[in-house]
């Protein structure tokens, strides 16, 4: 019997990650999925990755605990830094919504559990059309790690394997990443994208992340099944 291929999938609990684990598992990949708490004022996510995770029967769910909070630079660590909201022009520059080096750090994590689990295959829901102009989402970026983590690691040098880094989503409009979740069976209202919730957990609806959501459910002709506080 062929042994199912292993994949990390790297799970933050919002929309684009959890689109990107179905992807993975449509794929046909034994998904490991990789959480992190690293300090962001939106925790909400944390718990609704755990919930997507269970609810798409994920093999391994591990949460990492980190603190970039510790180096702040960034209003999701920060809590006397605001939260842009009702931004018009999201890709005229880098907001202050960009967490320095966060995917650098979250892909160092997976391959590191990629190595351990034998797996050759790291997915991760970075998205280069609608985004806020986070540098490291984009394919540039991803292609330069893929070569790092072919550099870097034992058994990629021993020559076992070679790393793939799967970014399913890059190119997607938010509309079309949601039509494409909607039809393999993703639950959005499993979800969370919002930087700055109220205390009760819900979005804003005004931040970036969930201007881009509103706008690509609507363009979807769908309708977001979360709930906002306004």
């Amino acid at each position: 019997m062929k042994t199912q291929r292993r994949a990390v999938v790297l799970l933050s609990g919002g929309l684009d990650s959890a689109t990107t684990l179905a992807m993975a598992q449509k794929a046909g990949f034994d998904c490991h999925a990789m959480t992190f708490r690293y300090g962001q004022r939106h925790e909400r996510e944390v718990q609704c990755a755990a919930r997507v995770a269970a609810a798409m029967d994920v093999t391994d769910h591990r949460l990492v605990e980190i603190d970039l909070a510790a180096f702040g630079g960034s209003a999701l660590t920060d809590a006397k830094l605001d939260v842009p909201k009702d931004r018009e022009d999201m890709a005229s520059d880098i907001p202050i919504t960009y967490v320095p080096a966060r995917n650098t750090i979250f892909l160092s994590y997976a391959l590191a559990w990629a190595e351990v689990l034998g797996a050759w295959d790291i997915y991760i829901g970075v998205n280069a059309t609608d985004y806020s102009g986070y540098p490291d989402c984009r394919p540039e970026y991803i292609e330069a790690f893929e070569t790092l983590a072919n550099l870097a690691t034992a058994a990629a040098v021993e020559g076992r394997g070679s790393y793939i880094i799967h970014t399913p989503i890059i190119q997607m409009t938010k509309a079309q990443i949601i039509q494409t979740g909607t039809k393999i069976g993703v639950d959005y209202a499993l979800t969370h994208s919002c930087y700055d919730p109220d205390n009760e957990g819900r979005p804003c609806g005004h931040c970036d992340s969930c201007q881009l959501r509103l706008k690509g459910f609507a363009e979807a002709g769908l309708t977001d099944p979360v709930q906002y506080s306004n």
